[in-house]
């Protein structure tokens, strides 16, 4: 007969504390940086993750005094002497912890001697997602195999001005990629209390998506399923209309944990984000995928779209922000080269100004997809977005040309 053995307080208490260790810990300073580290642990299904707004000192003091992570990332920005901070990590930190140091400097030699400390690996901004997720998968599965990449694409669509149009573009883009592409896609509406998607897709709006950001862990794939509304067979919409009463800034916390979710089921999700809650969405703004600000013509949208630009910073292998300028042409325009000017650059697509897109815009989807100048304005978007190679002319050989 086998002995039956009880467990001893101490064996229990330590029990206790691995069990409370996170998988993965981070701590960044760059938001840049946390956005594609943040994707990059979704990707992998890491669920138990903490990311802390610091680096390395930071690390060294929080993991003095609890359990260390099977992963750990960590930043040595502005540190004079990384190496030896490193070291001091390596002394709090349990020998079977994998650590990835992030830097801002490209230098073979600091590359040589943290790996001569202990370092898993060590990677110079801007962070390239397939290579972080790599290291990040040989340290919690012990395997060099490449990890299976994400096939969810964040498209973060901003209206810099009331009127400019974001709303009409999320919707046209989101069904082309829909019913033209095939592809799987969620429209998710910020605009909790004037968001006009779910009108323009003949839809209606819910209660699901306030609890959603409300209650966050509620959230799972039959919250999704029944808080989403269906237009088509691949084109879901989140949307809300709520009571003008509350005042009503979306949770960056649950936003990130609900795009995280949906970015699993789709191929595409589209998020209209208004103006006034861009800046308490930073870190959102900041994931993996492509930004559209939409401006009009006008001298305040161009002054806009520069400051908005300056807060983003430039683009990166991970992220791409793309300038829209919608109702090109119109009476309050400013010249193509007058806007240039005051934006800081020329749009990286032009709407013009018609009739017949007022019209559509006015009808919604229905108008949208039979609306053939919008169309054409915003099919250098859809090409981008689908990975589609644009059309070209024929080629005609010289000998046809003498037949």
């Amino acid at each position: 007969m086998m002995d039956i053995v009880t467990p001893s307080a101490a064996d229990t208490a330590g029990a206790a504390l691995a069990a409370a260790a996170s998988t993965a810990m981070v701590f960044v300073r760059d938001h840049d940086s946390e956005g594609v580290i943040r994707q990059c642990l979704s990707d992998l299904a890491i669920v138990n993750s903490e990311l802390r707004n610091g680096g390395v000192v930071e690390a060294i003091a929080e993991l003095a005094s609890r359990p260390s992570p099977r992963l750990l990332i960590v930043d040595v920005y502005g540190i004079d002497d990384p190496v030896a901070r490193i070291r001091e990590l390596a002394n709090v930190c349990d020998p079977s912890t994998g650590v990835i140091v992030i830097g801002e400097s490209n230098d073979i030699r600091l590359y040589r001697e943290l790996k001569a400390a202990g370092v898993v690996e060590y990677y110079y901004t801007p962070l390239v997602r397939a290579l972080l997720m790599q290291s990040c998968n040989s340290i919690i599965t012990g395997s060099t195999a490449q990890p299976p990449s994400r096939t969810g694409k964040l498209v973060l669509v901003v209206g810099v001005r009331g009127g400019a149009g974001a709303t009409t573009i999320a919707v046209a883009t989101a069904w082309h990629l829909a019913e033209t592409n095939k592809r799987r896609v969620c429209l998710l509406d910020l605009d909790l209390q004037f968001g006009d998607a779910a009108l323009q897709l003949n839809v209606s709006p819910s209660h699901a998506l306030r609890e959603a950001l409300d209650h966050p862990e509620r959230v799972d794939e039959l919250f999704l399923d029944r808080g989403t509304a269906h237009v088509g067979e691949r084109l879901g919409v989140i949307s809300a209309l709520e009571s003008l009463d509350d005042s009503l800034i979306p949770n960056e916390a649950a936003v990130l944990s609900l795009l995280e979710k949906l970015l699993r089921r789709n191929r595409y999700v589209f998020v209209d984000i208004p103006m006034t809650s861009a800046p308490h969405l930073m870190r959102v703004l900041h994931l993996p995928g492509t930004i559209l600000l939409v401006s009009t013509g006008s001298l305040v949208s161009a002054r806009d779209i520069a400051r908005v630009h300056t807060k983003l910073g430039p683009n990166s292998a991970e992220r791409t922000t793309l300038h829209i300028l919608n109702k090109s042409g119109s009476s309050e325009s400013l010249s193509d080269v007058e806007f240039a000017r005051a934006a800081g650059a020329p749009p990286d697509i032009v709407i013009p100004y018609g009739r017949d897109i007022a019209i559509a815009s006015r009808l919604g989807v229905d108008g949208l997809q039979k609306c053939a100048t919008l169309q054409h304005a915003l099919m250098p978007l859809f090409q981008q977005l689908s990975g589609e190679e644009p059309a070209t002319a024929p080629k005609w050989r010289l000998s046809s040309l003498f037949k």
